[in-house]
């Protein structure tokens, strides 16, 4: 009798490639809604200071929704937590009709951003316990390439809508933006439909006879009689002293790629290019996007490697940025060569270090976990915003390099010391739930 582990060598089916557009589509939206609120500080009038705010507004109730989601779906399932999300959307989309004012602005993008958050922690979650194992890695990262597509998304409704001028073009631009929320609310809500609960979350919820005849419902009664539900015995390495290792590494690489992310895609244009907002955003989350294909390869390389050369070229780009600002400040051209060659690698590194900080964790815990990692990572953002307020533009670019930094010694360590989850591993190898007797196999 093989584990349930077994269910990752199926073939991909229908249901996945829905499951997997339903993934994908919904960090899109996460990712719309988070870049938003760059774009929405043009629709009120407001002084710089609550400009800031409206830009720490995202993250502050991402992280609401982020923590709110990780127990949530450790208790009740992921499944339930991606619908209930869904409805905090929708409500948020028809607030965002009627937001003529800053206050009502500020109550929509609360809604749509707690959902935001709550559906992206569930869907890493998610992703790596119902995505066949030979397509795991790579599934799941152009999974979170989604969160590029979002953002380039928002990008062209605000540079489509930007010729419009005064009170009714801001309305148009506003309510294109909602519409487009709700739609794709509903177009998720049809793709969920037939989602199926995470196996391995039942089996560990010691479910049986409903994992059983989820996986009939899913793979085909042939399944139901080759799998063993038996949960396997832990491993040393989910032990407590490797666990706090491990939530060091995944805040300070998660932390590293949401300040430097954050800062070079929503918040240089507020400080130094008011104008360019809508078109940093797009070259920034675009070439993000093209570069997030380099995914496929994922399922045959070593995580942790890529991790480190990732985070290793994401620095020195930033160091370079940095050395050349009173070259790019006069030229714009090799301004925007020099972001689309930092958008290309932070774009590598993002997508990997999103992966691999819902892969290592207990499946019991995995909601959990990830969610404190993405709380304290996503919340040390906030501050950010306020410190470089005042920066020159070189103290800015070297302020994020120096967080770069950071996020690459992380990433030596987790080199070293950490465990390996790619080349092909099932997620139980990768959390340390199950030994890994061969790799890649």
């Amino acid at each position: 009798m093989a584990s349930v582990e077994r269910l990752s060598g199926a073939r991909w089916n229908n249901r996945t490639t829905w499951m997997f557009i339903s993934f994908a589509l919904g960090l899109a939206l996460e990712s719309y809604v988070f870049s938003l609120a760059s774009i929405a500080v043009g629709w009120v009038a407001i002084p710089k200071t609550l400009g800031e705010l409206l830009l720490a507004w995202a993250p502050i109730w991402l992280i609401v929704g982020i923590g709110a989601a990780g127990p949530f779906s450790d208790k009740y399932g992921r499944k339930v937590t991606l619908y209930l999300t869904l409805v905090l959307y929708a409500v948020g989309g028809i607030i965002l009709f009627f937001a003529t004012s800053y206050l009502l602005l500020l109550v929509a993008l609360a809604a749509m951003l707690v959902a935001g958050g709550g559906e992206m922690n569930s869907i890493m979650v998610a992703s790596h316990e119902l995505m066949p194992r030979r397509h795991r890695g790579k599934a799941t990262m152009l999974i979170i390439n989604g969160i590029n597509f979002g953002g380039m998304v928002l990008a062209i409704v605000a540079l489509a809508t930007a010729a419009l001028s005064g009170t009714a073009a801001i309305a148009e631009q506003r309510d294109a933006v909602a519409v487009a929320v709700l739609v794709v609310v509903a177009v998720l809500f049809a793709t969920r439909v037939s989602m199926p609960e995470s196996f391995l979350w039942l089996q560990k919820k010691g479910r049986t006879a409903e994992a059983e005849a989820t996986v009939a419902q899913y793979y085909g009664s042939a399944w139901k009689s080759e799998v063993d539900l038996t949960p396997p015995p832990p491993t040393h390495q989910t032990t407590g002293g490797y666990m706090f290792f491990t939530m060091v590494v995944m805040i300070l690489i998660a932390a590293a790629n949401t300040i430097g992310f954050g800062l070079m895609a929503y918040a240089l244009a507020f400080a130094f290019f008011p104008h360019l907002q809508p078109t940093i955003l797009l070259i920034f989350e675009g070439a993000g996007f093209v570069v997030g294909f380099l995914a496929l390869i994922a399922d045959r390389v070593s995580r942790k490697k890529f991790l480190f050369w990732t985070f290793l070229g994401t620095f020195a780009v930033t160091v370079v940025v940095a050395l050349t600002t009173s070259a790019w400040q006069k030229d714009m051209t090799l301004f925007w060569v020099l972001l689309i060659i930092l958008a290309g690698f932070n774009s590598l590194c993002y997508l990997t270090s999103d992966v691999l900080k819902a892969e290592v964790w207990p499946t019991l815990q995995r909601g959990t976990m990830t969610a404190i990692a993405r709380f304290v990572s996503i919340g040390l953002y906030i501050p950010s915003i306020y410190i470089v307020a005042h920066m020159g533009a070189q103290q800015y670019i070297s302020f994020n390099a120096e967080v770069w930094g950071v996020g690459l010694l992380a990433a030596i360590a987790w080199l070293v010391w950490g465990r390996e989850t790619g080349l092909g591993l099932t997620i139980q190898q990768a959390s340390g739930e199950e030994a890994a007797t061969q790799k890649g196999a």
